[in-house]
């Protein structure tokens, strides 16, 4: 079964909370386009562990220094948004993994249990860490199979909304066009042995997510889920006549 995960801008106690207790195991922490500080996303990826909820952190850019620092607080993978070709994949996507694989500078804080680390510490966690680059722009589309074959990559994060507009189809409504280039992205992943995330929002776009492999959906971004619950209840108070 496709693993999900719920989508975060805000760092909120109770809704990671609320989430754990109906099930979820995993969110991804938009920290490009959210409101986490570092004190934010210092405590919140310590809660999650608490809680038994993985954390994908959604970095601000392709910066080695913002995957590692997401890595270093504890986060169980890096998605790297806005990365070009394939050599800047391969320059950003190292910092995720330690040497001899990557470039990722050692720490002793959160994943090292605070702790001064080594033996097989750092191949231990080049297996464990995901780093996912998104593919997003005509760059990386045009070079999605070479950045899926990169050994510091474990899989590609398609970001459809932005794809279709740097491949200049406009706003992305999940047509054909964005279709083949999803599926294309699947495709690469697959051929490379990496996993494929997708955000699928809607039950179509799940269904081909399942049918292309996709190894984790993200699902439900929090401020839409807490809009849902508004528009449900007011749509609910104007059938009994409460509001117009």
């Amino acid at each position: 079964m496709t693993e999900l995960a719920f989508w975060m801008t805000n760092p909120h106690v109770a809704h990671l909370e609320i989430a754990r207790d109906l099930g979820f195991t995993a969110a991804v922490f938009d920290i490009e386009h959210g409101s986490f500080g570092l004190d934010d996303l210092d405590r919140t990826i310590g809660l999650c562990r608490g809680l038994g909820i993985r954390v994908y952190a959604k970095v601000l850019g392709p910066q080695a220094e913002a995957v590692q620092q997401a890595l270093d607080f504890g986060a169980d993978g890096a998605i790297i948004p806005h990365v070009g070709g394939v050599e800047e994949a391969r320059r950003v996507c190292a910092a995720a993994k330690y040497p001899p694989l990557g470039t990722r500078s050692l720490s002793g804080g959160r994943p090292a249990g605070y702790k001064r680390t080594g033996g097989s510490y750092a191949a231990e966690q080049n297996a464990k860490i995901r780093c996912w680059p998104m593919i997003e722009t005509a760059e990386a589309f045009a070079d999605v199979e070479k950045i899926a074959a990169l050994p510091t990559v474990d899989g590609l994060f398609v970001g459809p909304t932005d794809l279709s507009y740097t491949r200049g189809r406009g706003p992305y409504v999940f047509g054909d066009a964005d279709k083949a280039d999803i599926a294309r992205v699947a495709a690469a992943a697959k051929a490379a042995g990496k996993g494929f995330v997708f955000p699928a929002w809607t039950p179509p776009e799940r269904e081909f997510g399942r049918a292309h492999g996709a190894a984790l959906f993200v699902v439900g971004a929090q401020f839409g889920i807490i809009r849902a619950g508004f528009e449900q209840l007011v749509a609910t108070l104007r059938g009994e006549g409460e509001v117009r």
